[in-house]
């Protein structure tokens, strides 16, 4: 281990391995191909003269070894990451990239239109938006502003509620409604069992007892086509459901529990003009109230 050097780049592929757990698995994460992330497994293995991974069927298992190496990797990326946030977090030009993540529906029918217009108006910036359930590290700068239904856990988030989001029950015009407390003959379109603690699932189940679950989907928007398909009734949010063709809403005497919606980007990110600028715009378009000023 005398003399040994180890490049951040090949600590970097290395953590990707240990958190997927597969070469495949990583190269997604990072961008590369899996060739390239088993040619640079082997070269950090020889430059420290230990095995860091067990292969099995099931794929890539730390060593003690690996595990050793892993509590320092994780400090090194925790600096870099660190010093990459700092340096980006000063930058006052209204130029570049930015990254954000949210839900598809609620990317695709709220965050779409005034991110749109925030482009008109800021030409020389250029927007990524991921969507989907996975919850993107911000610390990690995999993504640069987040929206989320719920508050933020991890440190050094500043984060903010950005609106109240309003649920109701829809289902195509032409369908006959159901009765509340009741629901016998009615189609019912709801989450996956993966999320039958929500509380709008909750409701459904209350107020149409006897209705029958004929479709399934952890995704709003496929639920809401379905609906448009007359394939049964779905609670779903108003700013999804009010757009969709052909569906009207249902009152059954009481409203759907509402969600909130909170929007979050790490602290070291807070002066960074283009990322304000994106979050006032936005703020003004949809929220209650003015952007934090932390």
């Amino acid at each position: 281990m005398h003399g040994l050097k180890l490049e951040w780049s090949d600590l970097r592929i290395f953590l990707a391995i240990a958190r997927a757990g597969t070469l495949g698995g990583a190269a997604k994460l990072i961008g590369q191909t899996q060739p390239t992330m088993g040619r640079r497994l082997r070269t950090l293995e020889e430059a420290v003269g230990q095995l860091l991974f067990h292969r099995t069927t099931e794929g890539l298992v730390l060593t003690d070894e690996g595990n050793a190496v892993l509590v320092y990797a994780e400090r090194m990326e925790e600096e870099a990451l660190g010093l990459a946030r700092a340096l980006a977090g000063h930058g006052n030009a209204l130029a570049g990239p930015l990254r954000v993540t949210s839900s598809d529906w609620f990317g695709m029918y709220v965050l779409t239109p005034v991110f749109a217009r925030f482009l008109g108006q800021h030409p020389l910036v250029s927007l990524e938006l991921v969507t989907d359930s996975r919850q993107h590290s911000l610390a990690r700068r995999e993504a640069d502003l987040a929206f989320r239904i719920m508050p933020f856990e991890e440190a050094d988030v500043i984060q903010r509620k950005l609106m109240h989001m309003e649920y109701a029950l829809y289902g195509h015009r032409e369908l006959v409604a159901p009765r509340a407390g009741d629901g016998t003959g009615a189609a019912l379109i709801t989450m996956d069992t993966a999320f039958d603690a929500l509380p709008d699932v909750a409701w459904a189940r209350r107020m149409l007892p006897q209705a029958r679950t004929v479709y399934r989907s952890n995704n709003r928007g496929v639920q809401a086509r379905m609906c448009v398909e007359g394939g049964g009734f779905a609670v779903l949010p108003c700013p999804l459901g009010d757009v969709m063709p052909d569906l009207v809403r249902v009152d059954l005497g009481e409203a759907p529990p509402g969600r909130d919606v909170w929007f979050g980007f790490h602290k070291d990110l807070r002066r960074l003009a283009r990322l304000r600028a994106l979050v006032d715009l936005t703020m003004d378009s949809l929220g209650q109230g003015q952007a934090p000023s932390e």
